[in-house]
C-alpha cells in the first residue's frame, strides 16, 4: 500500500488518470511511459541488432543494469509493476555514498544531499511531500544533517517523481528550486506525465542553463544540458569527496526513452543521442570517475550503498574507462531505438 499522509496534513493530489494510462505506468512511470509500438521486422533489423550488440559489449558483466534501455527497441516491451507497487517498495536506509554526498531517496527513485561548507544542495525531490518529509528530511536527520540547511533544490527534469516534493520543501525551508527553462515551460503549459501520487509542480523559480555553475559554500555544481528524456533534462557535474581524495562525479539527469508516442519523438531521440555524445566528451575531459542516476535501477545505488565499507574501495568509484563504457551503453541503446523507430 502507499504510505499514508501525516495526520492533520492535507495532501495535494494530481488530477485522476484514466485506467488505460495507469496500466502504462511501468518501470517507474515517467521512465517508461510512452514507449512506441515497434514492428518485429524493425526490431530485428541489422542496424538495431548491431547497436544492441554494441551496447552489450560495452556493458560487460558489471554494467548490465543499463541494458534495460534497449527494451525500447524491442517489439513488445514488457509491462512492469504499477506506480503504487513501485512507490510501496521499502526505501533503502539513508547512507553516505561519499563524505559529502548522502542518499536520501526511495527504492526506485533517488534523491541526493550534497553537503557543502554552507548548507546542503538537494538533488531532486522525490514523488510528493510525504516522501520529502519522511525520506529526505528524515534521511538527512539520520545522516546528521539539518533539513533546515537545505539551501538550493536542483530538479534534474520536469517529471513528478523528481519535482513532487520540491514545492513543499521550498515552503518549509525557503530554498530556491532550480530547473531548466524548457522544463519550467513544460510544467506550466502541459505536463508530459501525471499521476495522483505526485505532488503538484512547483511555481517557476530559478532557471539554469547549459554551462551554468551552481555555487554553495565551498562547492560548485556544473549544469550540463542533456535533453531528450524531457525537453530540458539537465545532468550535473560535481566533486565527490572521500577522505583526502576527490572524485569527479556526473549525475545523469534523465535516462529512459519515455517519449515514444509523442509526435516529436525523432527529434527527441536525436537530442538524446547528441547529449550523450557530448556528455562522453565532457566526462573524458573532466576525468569523471563516478556515474550516478536518479533511479537505482540503472546505477544500482541501493546495492552499492550496502557494499560501502569504510577502508575498502568505494563501489561508486567506477573509474574513467567504466564511466565511458556506461555512457556508451546509453548511447548505443538510444541508437538502436532510433533505428527501430525509423524503420
Amino acid at each position: 500500500m502507499l504510505f499514508g499522509p501525516r495526520p492533520g496534513r492535507q495532501v495535494r493530489r494530481a488530477e485522476a488518470v484514466s485506467p488505460t494510462r495507469r496500466g502504462l505506468l511501468a518501470l517507474g512511470c515517467a521512465c517508461c511511459l510512452g514507449l512506441a509500438p515497434i514492428s518485429q521486422a524493425a526490431a530485428q533489423s541489422p542496424e538495431v541488432a548491431r547497436h544492441l550488440a554494441a551496447a552489450r559489449d560495452a556493458a560487460g558483466e558489471d554494467l548490465r543494469a543499463w541494458l534495460a534501455l534497449g527494451k525500447a527497441a524491442m517489439p513488445s516491451p514488457e509491462a512492469g509493476p504499477s506506480i503504487e507497487a513501485l512507490m510501496a517498495q521499502p526505501p533503502p536506509p539513508p547512507a553516505w555514498a561519499f563524505d559529502n554526498l548522502g542518499f536520501v531517496g526511495a527504492k526506485w527513485v533517488s534523491a541526493w544531499a550534497l553537503k557543502t561548507s554552507d548548507g546542503v544542495i538537494l538533488l531532486d525531490a522525490l514523488n510528493n511531500e510525504d516522501e520529502a518529509e519522511r525520506l529526505i528530511e528524515g534521511g538527512m536527520r539520520r545522516l546528521g544533517l539539518d533539513p533546515g540547511a537545505i539551501r538550493q533544490i536542483v530538479v534534474t527534469h520536469g517529471h513528478g517523481d523528481h519535482y513532487g516534493g520540491a514545492a513543499w520543501l521550498k515552503q518549509r525551508h525557503g530554498a530556491p528550486i532550480l530547473l531548466s527553462e524548457a522544463d519550467w515551460r513544460m510544467m506550466e503549459t502541459g505536463l508530459e506525465f501525471d499521476v495522483p501520487q505526485w505532488g503538484r509542480p512547483p511555481a517557476r523559480d530559478v532557471v539554469v542553463a547549459d554551462g551554468a555553475t551552481i555555487r554553495q559554500g565551498d562547492t560548485t555544481v556544473r549544469v550540463l544540458s542533456t535533453p531528450g528524456h524531457s525537453p530540458g533534462t539537465i545532468s550535473l557535474l560535481f566533486d565527490a569527496k572521500a577522505g583526502p581524495r576527490t572524485h569527479r562525479a556526473l549525475l545523469w539527469g534523465g535516462t529512459s526513452f519515455n517519449f515514444g508516442r509523442r509526435p516529436e519523438r525523432m527529434q527527441r531521440i536525436a537530442s538524446y543521442i547528441a547529449g550523450t555524445r557530448r556528455a562522453k566528451q565532457v566526462a573524458a575531459r573532466e576525468k569523471v570517475e563516478v556515474l550516478l542516476s536518479n533511479h537505482s535501477g540503472f546505477d544500482e545505488a541501493d546495492q552499492k550503498l550496502q557494499r560501502r565499507v569504510q577502508g575498502r574501495p568505494n563501489p561508486f568509484v567506477m573509474g574513467q574507462e567504466t564511466v565511458q563504457r556506461a555512457l556508451t551503453v546509453i548511447e548505443e541503446c538510444a541508437l538502436a531505438t532510433q533505428a527501430a523507430w525509423s524503420a
